[in-house]
């Protein structure tokens, strides 16, 4: 069957090409890029302008004396680092694939996440795919983006909503939210507690508000119950979100943690009346493919837990 050829526009992007225009980005300039690459300048700009060539637009602003992105080149940019990241994790694949010996899947979590929640979450893997190797690895916020695009990670999991803009996600289950209290904290006998309750309490939280969408889900849930929460960031990071009250005996924070003593009975985790579920989202390299991932994302996972689900 005879194919007709495909126009220049038509045309894959050539990954070497993207690799270079993504350095003279970096770089904002084709000297210091030409240096990093080991390429004469002259036949760095060449290549840019092929590409330029090929989809039919100026990438970059080369008016003033520092080269600038143009609207299409930020749109280039953007895509091309998970364009290239998806490549090198298929050839990864296809090598795995090969090997006597198979790489873990690593999946990261953020704090918000604790290690217990990822094993649950895992439930549909272990039973679908007994034999597969699953290595968990803790994340912080700030760094699961590019954990994701460089490979490091097969998968990450965050308390999130919001779809980032070089990846892709879906929410994959919802946690009820608890209260955690001090031993010696005037709830830490009551078995539950309405949220409405806890309009004097301070709140510790792990980051401030507009930098954690942990953080502004708490003060969301605070405002729909008809209070302004008081914030305090808690100075330790990283570890078990029930451990966040120790440092602030007469504050009061969100957790997931099953209700009951916790942490050798030093903190009290309490059931909330009528709980606000916290999304637990997934995040991987968009253009890839993995039974994995697939099985976790559209496993057995609870979706919308009864406030008792432990």
């Amino acid at each position: 069957m005879f194919h007709s050829p495909l126009s220049p526009a038509e045309e894959p992007l050539d990954s070497r090409r993207l690799q270079q225009f993504l350095c003279v980005a970096e770089h904002s300039g084709f000297s210091r890029a030409a240096e990093r690459l080991h390429l004469s300048q002259q036949a760095l700009s060449s290549s840019v302008a092929k590409l330029e060539a090929q989809l039919g637009v100026s990438l970059f602003d080369r008016t003033g004396r520092q080269v600038r992105l143009t609207p299409a080149g930020e749109a280039l940019r953007d895509g091309a680092s998970v364009l290239l990241a998806a490549g090198q994790t298929l050839a990864r694949q296809v090598r795995d694939a090969a090997a006597a010996q198979r790489r873990p899947f690593v999946v990261a979590h953020t704090p918000a996440v604790t290690a217990e929640e990822v094993h649950g979450l895992l439930e549909p893997v272990r039973r679908g795919m007994p034999d597969v190797s699953v290595t968990a690895v803790q994340i912080f916020p700030s760094d699961l983006e590019s954990a994701v695009v460089c490979g490091t990670v097969d998968l990450a999991l965050r308390r999130g909503t919001t779809v980032p803009a070089t990846l892709a996600a879906a929410v994959i289950a919802y946690h009820p939210l608890r209260v955690a209290v001090a031993h010696g904290h005037r709830l830490a006998g009551h078995r539950t507690v309405a949220l409405r309750e806890l309009r004097d309490e301070r709140f510790v939280v792990w980051a401030p508000p507009g930098t954690s969408f942990y953080t502004d889900f708490i003060l969301s849930t605070c405002r729909r119950a008809g209070f302004e929460p008081a914030l305090v960031v808690n100075r330790i990071q990283g570890t078990t979100p029930a451990t966040a009250v120790l440092d602030y005996p007469d504050a009061v924070a969100f957790v997931t943690a099953p209700p009951g003593a916790a942490l050798g009975g030093a903190v009290t985790v309490i059931d909330i009346e009528d709980p606000p579920l916290a999304p637990v989202q997934a995040v991987w390299l968009p253009h890839t493919r993995s039974t994995i991932r697939d099985l976790l994302t559209t496993g057995d996972n609870p979706r919308t837990p009864s406030a008792n689900n432990q």
